[in-house]
C-alpha cells in the first residue's frame, strides 16, 4: 500500500455499479482512499453458487465495473470470512462498507464477518442498496410477514415512506491498489469447450452502462401498454431488467423513479401502477425468502408435501430441450437456452406445463432456471416457482392448468415467438401453429413438417395430462392453504 492514509474496503456484492451505490457513496464522503472488492464465495454459497448462465453474466459485468473504477477492482476466490477478513489485515483497513444482501446463506455469513471485524477493531457499515424497502419494514400490524401480495404491496409498501432518491455517481474518489488480485479469468466464471455461452452475447450488453440504455429504451418504448402488452411473448413491453436488477447494474430506485418520471410526464398511469407493482413482486419474493429461509426447498403450504409428483427423466428432458411437441412451450424454451432470458407469460406457461401435465416436482424446474437464467435470483426463482405448483404464497391455486394452445393463440397470434424459436414450424399456417397435430396431411406437407420427425408429437395430451393433474391434487392431504 502507498497510501498513508488507510483505506476503506468497499465489498462489491450485488451491486455492481457506481450510480446510487450507498456503500461507494458513504465511503467516497470520508475522503479516504477506496479500496473496491468483489469475492466469489462458492465456499458460503454451497448448493446456491451461481449457474453457468449467472456466472457467464458476472463475468462481463465484473469487468465492466473494473472499467469504471479505473482497473482497481480487487477480485478475490474463495469464503469470504477467510477473504474479507485477510484483506483487512494486510492492508489495515479502517473500515468495510457493503450494501446488504437477503438471501439466508448471506445473511448468515455476513453476520459471522461483521462480528468478527468488529473484534478486530475494524468499523463495519452496511446500507440497503438492493430494495426499495427492508424485509422488516413491511410487516403486518401484529409483527408478522405477509403472505398475501395485494396487501403486503397496497397495505404494507406504499403506506410507507417512499423508497430513498437515487444518488449520483460519487466524485473525486481516490483508489487504493492492491497488488494480490486475481486476473479475472482466475475466477472460472466462463465456461470451457464447448462455448454454449457465445450464442447469448449478441442479445445483451453487460454492465452500468448496458443497464442504463436498457431502461432507457423500456421508458421510451416499453412502459406505454406495459400493463396489457407485457404479456405478448414476442412483443417489445417486456423490460428485460431482471438481470440488471440481479447483479445491481441498475437499483430498484432508479427503476422507480426513473419509470414514475416518464409515466407521469406521458400520463401513464395505469402503466406505470402495474409496473411498479412488479417492483413490488421483487420485494415480496425477497421478504418470503428472508422470513422463510427454507423456501427453496420446502414447500410454503404443507399440504403439498404429501402430493403424489412423478418421476419420468423422459419428460423431463423433452421439457428441458424444448421437444414437448406443445409450440409454445418450446418455444419458451429454447428462448431460455439461446439468450439465457424467458418471457414472464412464458414461464408461467413452461412451469405449469412441467407441474401440472408432467406432474413433475418444482425443485426440478427451479434448478433448471437456477442454472439457464441470467437473472437467476434465490427469492425470485424460489417464490415464482412455489406460486405456479400452487404450494407456495398468494400461489395461483393448482387447479388452474394452462392450457398451452390456447395460451400461445391469445399471447403469440400472429405466431412471432414460436416461428422465430421453432423454426421448423415457421412455414405452418397460424391456425394450425400452436396445435400442428390438428392440422391436415396436406397442410402439414406443404409446411414442410413431419411430425415425430421434423417436429415431435405432444408427449401428454392435454385433457388427459389435465385431468391426472386434479385427480393427483385431490389426493392431496393435509391442512386447507393459509
Amino acid at each position: 500500500m502507498s497510501e498513508t492514509k488507510t483505506p476503506i474496503i468497499v465489498w462489491f456484492r450485488q451491486d455492481l455499479r457506481l450510480a446510487d451505490n450507498p456503500a461507494l457513496s458513504a465511503a467516497a464522503k470520508t475522503g479516504a482512499p477506496i479500496l473496491p472488492v468483489y469475492v466469489l464465495d462458492d465456499d458460503n454459497a454451497a448448493e446456491w453458487k451461481m449457474g453457468g448462465a449467472s456466472r457467464w453474466w458476472l463475468h462481463y459485468s465484473l469487468s465492466a465495473l473494473n472499467d469504471s473504477l479505473d482497473g482497481k477492482l480487487v477480485l478475490l476466490k474463495g469464503d469470504a470470512f477467510v477473504q474479507i477478513s485477510a484483506l483487512a489485515q494486510d492492508v489495515k483497513a479502517q473500515a468495510i462498507y457493503w450494501n446488504r444482501c437477503y438471501e439466508p446463506w448471506r445473511v448468515r455469513r455476513d453476520k459471522i464477518i461483521k462480528q468478527t471485524l468488529k473484534d478486530m477493531d475494524v468499523s463495519i457499515e452496511s446500507f440497503n442498496g438492493s430494495l426499495l424497502w427492508e424485509p422488516w419494514e413491511v410487516l403486518k400490524s401484529d409483527g408478522t410477514p405477509y403472505k398475501v401480495f395485494t396487501p403486503f404491496y397496497r397495505k404494507g409498501c406504499l403506506s410507507k415512506e417512499p423508497p430513498r432518491k437515487p444518488l449520483p455517481v460519487p466524485k473525486n474518489m481516490a483508489f487504493a491498489t492492491y497488488k494480490n488480485s486475481l486476473p479475472l479469468a482466475k475466477l472460472g466464471l466462463l465456461p470451457t469447450k464447448p462455448r454454449w455461452d457465445k450464442k447469448m452475447e449478441q442479445y445483451w450488453e453487460i454492465g452500468e452502462k448496458g443497464a442504463a440504455k436498457a431502461l432507457s429504451h423500456f421508458l421510451d418504448h416499453g412502459l406505454d401498454n406495459y400493463k396489457e402488452g407485457r404479456n405478448i411473448m414476442a412483443g417489445d413491453n417486456l423490460s428485460r431488467l431482471s438481470p440488471r436488477l440481479h447483479f445491481g447494474e441498475l437499483s430498484p430506485n432508479q427503476v422507480w423513479y426513473g419509470s414514475e418520471e416518464v409515466g407521469e410526464k406521458k400520463k401513464l398511469q395505469k402503466d406505470l401502477d402495474h409496473f411498479h407493482s412488479e417492483l413490488g413482486w421483487r420485494e415480496f419474493c425477497h421478504g418470503l425468502l428472508y422470513y422463510f429461509p427454507d423456501l427453496p426447498k420446502k414447500n410454503l403450504q404443507p399440504r403439498f408435501d404429501a402430493f403424489p409428483w412423478a418421476k419420468n427423466a423422459k419428460h423431463l428432458a423433452a421439457w428441458q430441450a424444448g421437444q414437448t411437441g406443445y409450440p409454445v412451450v418450446d418455444a419458451a424454451m429454447r428462448e431460455l437456452w439461446e439468450t439465457g432470458f424467458m418471457h414472464n407469460r412464458a414461464r408461467m406457461v413452461v412451469g405449469s406445463f412441467l407441474v401440472k401435465h408432467l406432474r413433475l416436482h418444482w425443485r426440478e424446474g427451479e434448478e433448471w432456471f437456477w442454472d439457464c437464467l441470467v437473472d437467476a435470483d434465490l427469492p425470485n426463482n424460489a417464490a415464482n416457482w412455489q406460486w405456479i405448483a400452487g404450494c407456495g404464497a398468494d400461489a395461483a391455486p393448482y387447479f388452474r392448468i394452462f392450457n398451452p394452445v390456447t395460451q400461445g393463440q391469445k399471447f403469440d397470434a400472429d405466431g412471432a415467438y414460436v416461428r422465430r424459436y421453432v423454426p421448423e414450424l415457421k412455414n405452418m399456417p397460424d391456425k394450425y401453429l400452436h396445435n400442428p397435430w390438428d392440422a391436415p396431411a396436406e397442410v402439414l406437407k406443404q409446411a414442410g413438417v413431419e411430425l415425430g420427425k421434423t417436429y415431435p408429437r405432444p408427449i401428454v395430451d392435454h385433457a388427459e395430462a389435465r385431468e391426472k393433474a386434479l385427480e393427483a391434487f385431490r389426493e392431496t392431504k393435509g391442512d386447507a392453504p393459509e
